[in-house]
């Protein structure tokens, strides 16, 4: 079985209120971008690492793989327009069989056993994305009206999200959707149940200023 990880990092850094892109934003004196693809380098599951960037970042990222010494084996596919293109991009670029990890690349902290744990469950399933079970309250506002919704029932979706190739391949000759909010959504569209596998509280998305200093305490735990 062949495995492939395509990290998308397409952000622009316009929540973080600043004009560098999160994914390349220092960590612990490393580009954000460069934990995400370690991680996966580091995993039993030793996927073929797909970065998908915009054509104007290739050189930028290049730069930042020369000033660091970053010499993790990968390749680097353009970005589309929105994520769901981008995505189509890298799996229209793999050939044959296999099981295909997409993560965001704003998120570093993720674990080889939850990168291990996607695999595997996507094998033996088809699908399988990391999701942690709401710990919140939760309530639904429709109009100017809410309603309480049973928290037990409700689990935030991270990445990775894991699916066989031909799967994905299948999926991904739709039209993009405006909502489609992430591969699970896409793969649904067409007839799939999603599986869920147990996600990392760790494994935060750095969206935010604060995020990053998260990350920063984390990392140092």
């Amino acid at each position: 079985m062949k495995y492939y990880a395509i990290i998308v990092a397409g952000g622009s850094g316009n929540r973080m209120q600043t004009e560098t892109p999160k994914q390349f934003l220092l960590l612990n004196n490393l580009p954000v971008l460069m934990h995400t693809v370690k991680a996966f380098a580091l995993s039993d599951s030793q996927p073929k690492i797909l970065i998908v960037l915009n054509q104007e970042q290739h050189n930028y990222w290049a730069r930042l793989c020369e000033e660091f010494n970053f010499r993790i084996p990968h390749e680097v596919i353009s970005g589309g327009t929105e994520r769901f293109h981008s995505v189509k991009n890298a799996i229209d670029s793999i050939e044959g069989e296999g099981v295909v990890a997409i993560h965001d690349a704003v998120r570093p902290l993720v674990s080889k056993t939850l990168i291990d744990n996607c695999f595997n469950h996507a094998v033996k399933t088809g699908n399988a994305i990391a999701a942690v079970q709401s710990s919140d309250s939760v309530r639904l506002l429709k109009g100017e009206k809410t309603s309480a919704l049973n928290r037990d029932e409700i689990y935030l979706v991270q990445t990775p999200q894991t699916f066989s190739l031909a799967i994905l391949k299948e999926a991904y000759q739709q039209a993009f959707n405006a909502n489609f909010t992430d591969d699970a959504s896409v793969v649904e569209a067409i007839g799939y149940d999603i599986n869920i596998t147990e996600g990392e509280r760790n494994n935060i998305k750095i969206t935010y200023p604060i995020d990053l200093e998260l990350a920063e305490l984390l990392l140092k735990k």
